[in-house]
């Protein structure tokens, strides 16, 4: 007895087609979820399985869509906001008090005596400042007030009476009070070269020159003031006009005959005429 066995063609599923789209997840939106009992029974139907999918991700894509469209017509427009003016002196701030000591050398007690009427009173008419003099401690003592308006006065006011106790003029110094670009600057002779004895004493004398001649040159070239106090030297201008002078005075000291630091503020004196230009 011969038995036949016969292999039955088992029709093949076809297979389903997914389309690869990227979908991009707003925030705020949360997509559809779609049951996962849904796509067994559509995976078990091969006929129409792929179009049920497809319409149901183009259905989520939908939802998505529809719920970030804003109307803007129904979007009210507010006019801007209209405050009151302030009445006048509200907003002024008050500066708090706030007091300076400058200290006075001995030297320089008995001119600042003579000159004091016009020192306290550019600092008290232009400035606003209380000023004293405290001759116990032999210093100048000067503070805010009511009627200080610049909160950088008090700060003026101390560089005008240090400028007047290093030794310069009154009406040089009130420059500083009248003018923002104008600077102190201080060095001694030791700072550049230590010079000891009659070195010394002609590094100080070729500085001065005869009768002042060398400094007031160099104080008309670079348009600033000097004061050359035993060892010490101060000049007062601006800055760029402060390194002019002091590369001069460095020129002497190092031992610089003065006509070739002549030749040298000529020549500088002249690009600064043609800048001014």
């Amino acid at each position: 007895m011969v038995v036949s066995t016969s292999s039955v063609p088992i029709p093949s599923q076809p297979s389903i087609v997914r389309k690869n789209r990227r979908r991009v997840t707003r925030k705020g939106v949360q997509p559809a979820k779609i049951s996962t009992q849904t796509i067994d029974e559509e995976m078990n139907d091969p006929e129409g399985s792929t179009s049920n999918i497809t319409d149901q991700l183009i259905e989520v894509d939908n939802q998505g869509d529809d719920d970030i469209l804003i109307d803007d017509d129904t979007m009210e427009t507010t006019a801007a906001p209209a405050f009151p003016a302030l009445a006048p002196g509200v907003g002024a701030t008050r500066l708090k008090s706030e007091t300076r000591r400058i200290p006075i050398p001995p030297h320089r007690m008995t001119p600042i005596k003579k000159d004091w009427i016009n020192i306290f009173g550019p600092l008290t008419e232009i400035l606003g400042l209380q000023v004293r003099m405290n001759v116990q401690r032999r210093c100048v003592e000067i503070r805010t007030s009511k009627e200080t308006k610049d909160v950088g006065a008090l700060q003026k006011g101390a560089d005008f009476v240090k400028a007047y106790a290093l030794g310069f003029d009154v009406n040089d110094a009130i420059a500083l009070l009248r003018l923002d670009d104008l600077y102190l600057d201080s060095f001694e002779i030791k700072d550049v070269k230590t010079l000891h004895g009659d070195h010394l004493s002609r590094a100080i004398g070729r500085i001065a020159g005869q009768d002042g001649k060398t400094k007031f040159t160099i104080e008309n070239a670079s348009r600033t003031r000097i004061v050359l106090a035993d060892t010490k030297i101060h000049i007062m201008g601006s800055f760029q006009n402060i390194k002019i002078a002091r590369d001069a005075i460095v020129s002497l000291i190092l031992g610089s005959p003065p006509g070739k630091v002549y030749a040298g503020l000529r020549t500088v004196s002249s690009r600064m005429r043609q800048r001014a230009l």
